[in-house]
């Protein structure tokens, strides 16, 4: 049996279910999934909005940001890359600013507002400017960084630290890129802060 039958027989067998979408997890299904994980005695209820829409949860208090984001809500937009904070692929906003969400504990974003790079988008599918540069300007290679790239990129500019190359450079340092796609990092740095100040 080859690798498309085994994928096929689980998606019309064995998994049965559509995945939802992203944010679609019923309560009722965390809920299970939390006991049957032996979370269910010590599981805390958190409320977040996440790219404008409202989660309500009961989540082991332990479970990091990022796990929650993807593994909860099915967001996967923000990477594991090094899981310690160090190369910035899971690099989310949370209440408008920029942080690492692998070392950031879910409850924390109780009751706030998180951006992911699924809501950088607009409601009718256009690109945000950043990410439009991303792609004009070749600044990336296997993509895996990417997303946390993007949300620091954005974050560099809303913060006004995107005046020259050196700067863009410096406040860019916390995301590491592997594939080494720096120049055209920083050359879509340059050519969509001007933009993101129009719109």
């Amino acid at each position: 049996m080859d690798r498309r039958a085994v994928l096929a027989s689980f998606a019309t067998g064995v998994g049965g279910t559509v995945a939802p979408e992203p944010g679609e997890a019923s309560a009722d299904a965390v809920v299970a999934q939390a006991s049957a994980a032996g979370e269910g005695s010590h599981a805390l209820a958190i409320h977040v909005r996440v790219n404008g829409r409202s989660h309500s949860l009961p989540i082991d208090p332990r479970t990091s940001l990022l796990d929650f984001l993807r593994e909860h809500l099915a967001y996967t937009g923000a990477k594991k890359g090094c899981d310690h904070g160090q190369c910035g692929a899971c690099t989310v906003h949370l209440d408008g600013r920029r942080i690492v969400s692998c070392l950031t504990p879910a409850v924390q974003a109780d009751g706030r507002e998180v951006t992911t790079i699924e809501g950088l988008a607009s409601s009718d599918g256009g690109l945000h400017p950043m990410q439009q540069a991303f792609i004009d300007h070749d600044a990336l290679q296997c993509g895996y960084c990417t997303p946390g790239q993007i949300m620091a990129a954005v974050a560099c500019v809303l913060e006004g630290n995107a005046q020259t190359p050196e700067q863009i450079r410096e406040y860019m340092s916390g995301n590491i890129c592997r594939c080494g796609a720096y120049v055209g990092i920083v050359a879509a740095i340059e050519d969509a802060a001007p933009k993101m100040k129009r719109t």
